[in-house]
C-alpha cells in the first residue's frame, strides 16, 4: 500500500492545569530527518519520544512539536523574599551613597539571579502514559493522512503505467510491419548498387538475419510489460514500497531505452517519447512515496 510522505497529525490532551497540544508536519526525503520540539518538563523523555515518532514516521523530514498553550508568564512563581530584601538594603545603601535615584529598585532586584523561580514539575508514571497516548493519538492521525494521500498517488501511477502499456501495443502494431519494411529496403538499397545477378542470396540472406536479429525487440517489450506488472503488484504490498518501486522505474526506463536505439524507426522513437515523459512524470511523484 502506498503512503506518502508528507503528512500532517494533531492532538490535544489536558495535563495538570494545561492543554497539551502535539502537532507532527513532513515532507519528502531520502532519509528520517526527525526534529522534536518539547518543553522543559519533557526533556528527559526525549529519547523514548523520538523512538516512537521514527517508528511511525519511518521516512522523511518531520517535525515534532510538543507543547503546552499555557504562556511561560502564568506559571508559578516563586520569589526568595530573603534574598530579594537583602539585595534591596545593599542597593539602597548603595544608592544614597552614590546619589542616584532609588525609585525603580524593585524593577532591577527581580532581574537578579535566585530572587525569581519557577516552580519545577516533575513527570510521574501516569504522566508520562498520557504524554504517550496523545502522542500515540498525532501520530495516528498522521499515518491516516500519509494513507489518504498515499491513495491519490496511488491512482496516478496506475494511470500512467496503463498508459505506458497501451503504448507498448502501438509498439507491437508498428513492429510486425518494421522487420519487413527495412527487408526490402535494404534489399532495394543494395539492387541499386549491384547487379541483382552478381548478388549471393546465401550471404545476403545470412547478413540480413544477422541485421534484423540486432534490430529485433522482441526481449525488450516482453521484460518491460514484466516491469509494468511488476511495478502494479509492488504497489499494493503492506510495507513502505517507494524505494523499492524507484528500482522497478530504473528498469522500465533502461527497456524504453534500448527499444528507442534499437528500433531504428521513426514511428517507434515517437512511441518512445511519450513513454520517456510518462516515466519521468512517475519518477517525479515516487520521490514523495515512503
Amino acid at each position: 500500500m502506498i503512503k506518502s510522505m508528507t503528512g500532517f497529525g494533531k492532538a490535544s490532551l489536558p495535563f495538570k492545569d494545561k492543554t497539551l497540544q502535539i502537532e507532527i508536519r513532513s515532507l519528502n526525503s531520502k532519509q528520517i530527518d526527525l526534529s522534536l520540539k518539547l518543553p522543559s518538563l519533557f526533556r528527559s523523555k526525549e529519547l523514548e519520544l523520538r523512538a516512537q515518532c521514527a517508528k511511525f514516521i519511518e521516512r522523511g523530514k518531520a517535525d515534532v512539536s510538543i507543547y503546552f498553550e499555557q504562556k511561560e508568564i502564568e506559571k508559578n512563581l516563586n520569589i526568595n523574599t530573603t534574598l530579594a530584601k537583602a539585595y534591596y538594603h545593599e542597593l539602597k545603601k548603595l544608592a544614597i551613597e552614590l546619589q542616584a535615584p532609588v525609585d525603580d529598585l524593585l524593577t532591577h532586584i527581580l532581574k537578579l539571579p535566585e530572587v525569581l523561580k519557577a516552580e519545577t514539575e516533575e513527570l510521574n508514571e501516569q504522566d508520562e502514559q498520557e504524554l504517550k497516548n496523545a502522542l500515540h493519538l498525532a501520530l495516528q492521525e498522521f499515518s491516516k493522512f500519509r494513507e489518504a494521500e498515499g491513495k491519490n498517488l496511488e491512482a496516478e501511477f496506475s494511470s500512467r503505467i496503463s498508459t505506458l502499456l497501451n503504448l507498448l501495443q502501438s509498439v507491437e502494431l508498428l513492429d510486425k510491419e518494421r522487420a519487413t519494411a527495412v527487408r526490402n529496403r535494404i534489399e532495394k538499397n543494395i539492387e541499386e548498387l549491384i547487379n541483382k545477378e552478381r548478388i549471393d542470396q546465401n550471404r545476403l540472406e545470412q547478413e540480413m538475419i544477422y541485421y534484423l536479429e540486432k534490430m529485433d525487440i522482441t526481449e525488450e517489450k516482453l521484460r518491460l510489460k514484466v516491469h509494468c506488472d511488476y511495478f502494479i503488484k509492488t504497489m499494493l504490498e503492506e510495507d513502505a514500497v517507494g524505494r523499492k518501486l524507484g528500482f522497478i522505474t530504473q528498469e522500465i526506463g533502461r527497456e524504453i531505452n534500448t527499444i528507442g536505439s534499437k528500433a531504428n524507426d521513426s514511428a517507434i522513437q515517437k512511441i518512445v517519447v511519450q513513454m520517456k515523459d510518462e516515466l519521468e512524470k512517475i519518477k517525479e511523484q515516487l520521490l514523495n512515496v515512503l
